[in-house]
């Protein structure tokens, strides 16, 4: 289930909820009882390279420019 961050713009505190997507805009009540919230944009992080593709080796060629026929 995806985690939402919000701030209370009351107290400042910042928090996060768990809920559907689906409910993702509902209103989120600060921890400390104030209705006063917004919620924060998130970003994603994908670091790593095990699902990513190698690319394919450099063979020298490829044409004029890729080949070293130019001078």
């Amino acid at each position: 289930m995806p985690r939402y961050d919000y701030r209370c713009r009351a107290c400042g505190s910042t928090f996060e909820v768990s809920r559907p997507m689906i409910n993702s805009s509902d209103p989120a009540p600060c921890p400390d009882g104030h209705d006063d919230t917004v919620k924060l944009l998130s970003t994603v992080a994908v670091t790593g390279s095990a699902g990513a593709p190698k690319p394919p080796p450099s063979s020298g060629g490829g044409g004029c420019c890729g080949g070293g026929c130019c001078s």
